[in-house]
């Protein structure tokens, strides 16, 4: 992060400055990370005050507030009348003052893999900021952005939503030179209404672009007419998984017996031999999204093989554990959408041994919900999986499509797979663990490794 005096502060977020006009070096909205000296960030939310946390944040070494009222503390305070919105201002100014070439990324599912690919390629190019975790939302993005450093050579933001407006208040304040649109699909429909809301809220990050800037878009999914608008005037660059019709499109897709993929990238200008570090035939788009991305910012060829081959797995994003000689853990239990779930059920069909869906609920999927865990398990169904299991209400579908097991309970879930894994005395399992966060399969997935350390 770059240095800024409180003065500073108070003219980019209109606010009022009480106090002695210190240097501000750090940047913290939770007292339990704060540093000697930082700048405590009293946020307000609607089960929440950290205004009410101030005099711990001083104990624990603060030196300013930023606050929606004067508090009877004597320190520095920088009084403005929306804590949130000050904040994004100044991870927007900040980052700005940096100048640092920037990409966003938005999209359905897959966008957090997208980010790390581009990482992974554009390191091998100069010093690069991108997303931590999940810090995609309206206060992430603008933590992201404070630690913008002058010496940064790439930006990858990462945007997330889950209600109109969200993506075109981040997109404002990261202001990209590339935007990408991975894909649009049926998640967050509690607050996004239906599948058009989803592609109007996704298609926001396009108006964060200036004139001629580069708009990213999938052939297979994306917006159609309704991102018209947005596209005028912007430099637009078609991706697809196989379409030929695409610019940057691959083919000769092959697994290899991890499940990794290896396929030609086809681009306006050349061929490319592509072996990933990760594995899943879904993860082949993903791939030719990053290469448009980081090919625009300036990474060669040999940089963009290097990059993807690589690639280490996000935790709880198709990361693979070898529990003994065996048995395989799917670890995909970060996240859950309908077009993740096929790909998951799809990866775990190309497996030998048997074969166990282990799926926890999707998640705000409103009054469609029940019909959308319905077409998974419908696409499930045709690959006859040897053990099918699920938790979480709505899922309790999919296991009836599938002749499966449904649990109420986490723990009865665990000592069911325990069970017959130890009954198993010979051939391999391959166990594949995916639903939403708020499922808890993580739970699950702690479980079986600690089980078999």
């Amino acid at each position: 992060m770059i240095r800024f005096t409180l003065s500073q502060l108070a003219q980019w977020t209109h606010g009022q400055h009480i106090g002695a006009d210190l240097a501000i070096e750090h940047v913290s909205t939770d007292t339990r990370t704060l540093t000697d000296g930082a700048l405590f960030i009293a946020l307000v939310g609607e089960r929440f005050d950290a205004h009410e946390f101030a005099s711990v944040a001083i104990d624990a070494g603060a030196g300013a507030l930023l606050v929606e009222r004067p508090l009877p503390l004597q320190v520095p305070q920088v009084v403005v009348a929306d804590t949130k919105r000050a904040l994004g201002l100044l991870g927007a100014k900040v980052h700005q003052l940096c100048q640092t070439p920037t990409v966003a990324i938005t999209g359905s599912c897959g966008k957090t893999t997208v980010k790390e690919m581009v990482a992974s390629i554009l390191q091998h190019c100069g010093q690069v900021l991108f997303t931590q975790g999940n810090f995609n939302n309206d206060i992430g993005v603008p933590l992201t952005l404070l630690r913008s450093q002058p010496s940064d050579e790439f930006a990858i933001i990462e945007l997330g939503a889950n209600h109109l407006g969200e993506i075109a208040y981040t997109t404002n304040l990261v202001k990209p030179n590339i935007a990408l649109v991975n894909n649009v699909a049926a998640a967050h429909l509690e607050g996004f209404g239906s599948i058009t809301g989803v592609k109007q809220a996704k298609g926001e990050i396009y108006s964060g672009l200036s004139e001629g800037g580069v708009a990213i878009v999938n052939l297979d999914s994306q917006g159609d007419r309704l991102w018209q608008p947005q596209l005028e005037g912007k430099r637009v660059i078609i991706f697809a998984q196989e379409n030929r019709q695409a610019d940057f499109y691959a083919s000769d897709i092959t697994l290899n017996a991890q499940g990794e993929a290896q396929f030609i990238l086809h681009t306006p200008q050349i061929e490319l031999p592509i072996a990933l570090g990760i594995i899943g035939r879904h993860n082949v788009a993903n791939a030719v999204a990053a290469s448009v991305i980081a090919l625009e910012m300036g990474a060669t060829p040999e940089q963009l093989q290097l990059g993807l081959a690589q690639l280490a797995a996000v935790k709880g994003r198709v990361e693979v554990h070898a529990l003994s000689e065996q048995i395989r853990l799917i670890d995909d239990s970060y996240n859950a959408s309908v077009p993740a779930m096929k790909a998951a059920i799809e990866l775990l069909a190309t497996m030998t041994g048997e074969r166990w869906l282990i799926l926890g609920n999707m998640a705000e999927l409103g009054e469609e919900s029940l019909a959308l865990h319905r077409q998974v398990g419908e696409h499930a169904a045709p690959f006859c999986f040897e053990h099918t299991l699920t938790f979480g209400e709505d899922t309790k579908i999919i296991s009836q499509l599938n002749h499966g097991h449904h649990f109420e309970a986490h723990q009865a879930m665990i000592d069911y797979i325990k069970q017959k894994l130890a009954q198993s005395t010979q051939g391999s399992h391959t166990l594949l663990i995916k639903g939403a966060n708020s499922a808890g399969m993580s739970k699950v997935v702690a479980a079986l490794k600690e089980s078999y350390p």
